[in-house]
């Protein structure tokens, strides 16, 4: 069976659902997702590099991690289920917001129309990425990753340039 992905209106609520790449596909359908920023002790921000066989935006750097709750799933529990299949942990989480964008993968032809639930963790210990998921991990200081947005944002995901400053000032 095709992975599904819930279908939500504008004030998130569930109303349906569509198999995955499709509601990817002719403009995008909008749907629920989330994404998982996490920092170390020392305040190093964790990136992925998106592996290059992702369905859209492959080798494009990307907060720790990030996906779509199945029908049925909590968001919560969406969250802990992929870091464990992508990243080989658990780590405690906590919601911060959420927000609608929408971009399209020219590249693809595919896009992106979420409600992205936005959560952060703190973590250290070892990582176990899962190379179909992704190419690359780094630690990087706030500083170091302003900078590299700045004078290189076509690297990132649309979604990690939208929620990242907030990310950041609401951890400050």
């Amino acid at each position: 069976m095709e992975e599904q992905v819930i279908l939500v209106d504008e004030q998130d609520r569930e109303i349906g659902s569509m198999e995955k790449l499709a509601a990817h596909r002719d403009g995008g359908t909008r749907h629920r997702a989330f994404s998982v920023f996490l920092l170390d002790e020392q305040g190093r921000w964790l990136l992925q590099k998106r592996a290059a066989g992702k369905y859209h935006f492959p080798n494009l750097w990307t907060n720790a991690c990030c996906s779509h709750p199945r029908p049925g799933e909590s968001t919560e529990d969406a969250v802990q289920r992929r870091l464990r299949e992508e990243l080989g942990i658990t780590c405690p989480v906590r919601e911060r917001f959420h927000f609608t964008y929408r971009a399209t993968s020219e590249a693809e032809g595919l896009t992106e129309w979420e409600i992205d639930h936005v959560f952060t963790g703190l973590f250290s210990g070892d990582l176990q990425p899962n190379p179909d998921e992704i190419a690359s991990l780094r630690w990087i200081e706030p500083e170091d990753l302003a900078r590299e947005i700045r004078e290189q944002p076509e690297t990132f995901t649309p979604w990690f340039k939208l929620a990242w400053e907030r990310v950041r000032a609401e951890l400050d």
